[in-house]
């Protein structure tokens, strides 16, 4: 009885054994086929990894070229720069040395006009002194019109005279004496003018020359040397015009 309770009770439990074991025996093969999907999940994950890794391969190649073609771009460029800065720099050096010769010859041919109107305005002013000599009023005083014409004339450019005053005391920043030291002279009185002074746009040009109390040294022909003999001997060269500007 035992025994065949025993065999019934296995006989009753095999079944419910047998369809554990089916359950089982189906989840695990469920889990290989999700396991084998996602085995070639991952494969179709290498493969398309293997291929981005070829494209970034590629693409790591040209930015590699792209960089070398930079740097040679670079390099060309700052070639290029260099050479167009010592093409500029020996431009401007060029475009220099023209202005200073521009410069130069402006300033020697102002120069050159300065002297030239200094000798015309010289001659003027030696014309006036022989009227006042020659004793002739209407003589003076048409010259003398000439003369104050002449001078507003050149006043336009900036050439102003230096006409001392009789009796003035002698400075040598504004006169000069072809026949006494600027140091004795000190304390002496200008007699009279023989050469005009003049300035130029506020600078000195050329100081006056004038006639001082004492020193004044006689003429060979026993006369007092007027303004126009002084001008034309030009005192022992003291009315030889100063380096201009």
């Amino acid at each position: 009885m035992l025994a065949c309770a025993a065999a019934g009770a296995a006989v009753a439990i095999l079944p419910f054994v047998l369809e554990y074991r089916t359950a089982v025996r189906m989840v695990e093969t469920g889990a290989l086929i999700s396991t084998v999907a996602e085995i070639r999940n991952l494969e179709l994950l290498a493969v398309q990894i293997n291929a981005a890794t070829a494209r970034w391969q590629v693409v790591q190649e040209h930015s590699n070229n792209s960089v070398n073609a930079a740097k040679d771009i670079a390099e060309r460029m700052s070639q290029e720069a260099k050479a167009f800065s010592e093409f500029l720099l020996k431009a401007n050096d060029a475009e220099r040395a023209n202005l200073r010769l521009e410069v130069d010859k402006s300033r020697r041919m102002e120069g050159e006009w300065l002297q030239i109107i200094v000798r015309l305005l010289d001659h003027t002013y030696a014309l006036y002194k022989a009227a006042e000599r020659s004793g002739q009023p209407s003589l003076v005083e048409q010259l003398g019109r000439f003369q104050n014409a002449c001078r507003d004339v050149v006043r336009r450019i900036g050439l102003a005279p230096v006409i001392p005053a009789a009796g003035e005391p002698f400075d040598p920043q504004w006169h000069q004496s072809p026949e006494i030291n600027p140091q004795d002279a000190a304390g002496m009185r200008i007699v009279d003018t023989v050469a005009t002074g003049y300035t130029y746009q506020g600078r000195m040009l050329r100081t006056a020359l004038v006639a001082l109390q004492e020193g004044k040294a006689p003429a060979a022909n026993g006369h007092e040397p007027d303004a126009g003999e002084a001008i034309a001997a030009d005192a022992g060269g003291a009315l030889d015009e100063q380096r201009l500007l």
